[in-house]
């Protein structure tokens, strides 16, 4: 697997593929508006680029609200297609439905509950213009929050692209990346009954069958909202721990380590008696923030619960399954490429 950094020389002025941006939603009445907004405000040329908005089988007003979006976009320019995936409960799914309805040649991927600056797509598709690239991977950056867990996952930079691409394996994940049309021809789409880990398995099938580069493109900026009770960060890093057991199946990658009973009363102990003193001196100095004080209790509750997602998870043997695309689906790739010439 190979990456390219964010530094990469600059690109052509006039390259402006047809763009296609696909957003799964499930039950997003109260992201939409937002959404829409972060939409209508993108820099990218409107006759460019169409935005494929995909309800999960919502059970509020989604499907009403994104009909209503896409007359009023209409209104100013800009194509937007709503579509359903009301089979597969899965964001995996709904992303694939997208990509077959797609007749853009870069396929760029966001969630409802983002908020994209108003450059994130011209930024997230300007690299392709190196042919050798197949995925670019963007920044995620936090909206601001209130609470003690939102300030700690924004110290902690818990949703950063740039340790995704540091990986052992680099990816990125689909709140802001990125393919190359074809690259989904050569490995297939997104396996649509997993439920975590998916971006970092198309993102290495996309690298290792086609042997596409990946890029990291710093300033192709999303926010995103950070978890705000214990609850919320509890289930995310949950969710964290399965997606390692069921990559692991997948594709042999280490499982995240389990900290004992022994070690982490090690590091509370260490945390009471130095840790916690220093960043309390710091803290007063004005050269660390707050909530470093509560930085490493904070790191044990999502360790364990990583640690407890890991071990309870169990691969569906459906998850195993790829889809592909159909030749519908070429041919629309193929009518959309025509109609940028």
């Amino acid at each position: 697997m190979s990456s390219t950094p964010g530094t990469a020389a600059p690109h052509p002025l006039d390259y402006c593929p047809w763009v296609s941006v696909i957003i799964p939603i499930y039950n997003g009445v109260e992201d939409l508006p937002a959404l829409a907004d972060c939409l209508l405000g993108q820099t990218y040329r409107r006759d460019r680029v169409e935005y494929l908005l995909v309800d999960n089988n919502s059970q509020d007003d989604t499907a009403n609200r994104l009909h209503r979006f896409a007359q009023e976009a209409a209104r100013q320019g800009m194509t937007v297609r709503p579509l359903s995936e009301p089979n597969i409960q899965s964001s995996y799914a709904a992303r694939n439905q997208g990509v077959r309805a797609a007749q853009g040649e870069i396929l760029a991927f966001t969630d409802a509950d983002c908020r994209p600056q108003p450059d994130w797509l011209t930024q997230l598709v300007t690299p392709f213009a190196d042919a050798a690239i197949g995925l670019v991977v963007g920044e995620i950056h936090a909206l601001p929050g209130r609470t003690l867990l939102e300030a700690y996952a924004e110290y902690r930079e818990i949703m950063a692209q740039k340790h995704t691409i540091a990986h052992l394996y680099p990816y990125g994940q689909t709140a802001n990346l990125a393919v190359r049309m074809p690259a989904f021809q050569e490995a297939g789409l997104f396996r649509p009954y997993l439920t975590t880990g998916g971006d970092a398995d198309l993102c290495w099938r996309v690298q290792l069958r086609g042997g596409w580069q990946l890029h990291y493109a710093e300033d192709a900026i999303i926010e995103h909202r950070h978890r705000a009770s214990f609850a919320e960060l509890a289930s995310q890093w949950r969710r964290y721990g399965r997606s390692n057991r069921y990559l692991h199946d997948l594709h042999g990658v280490p499982l995240g380590p389990d900290l004992g009973p022994r070690e982490t009363r090690y590091r509370l102990a260490r945390w009471i008696l130095k840790d916690c003193p220093k960043a309390l001196w710091l803290s007063l100095r004005g050269q660390a923030p707050w909530v470093s004080l509560v930085g490493v209790p904070l790191d044990l509750f999502c360790a364990r619960s990583r640690a407890i997602g890991q071990r309870d998870a169990q691969l569906p043997e459906a998850a195993r399954q790829i889809e592909w695309l159909d030749t519908s689906a070429l041919g629309a790739f193929q009518q959309g490429l025509k109609a940028t010439e």
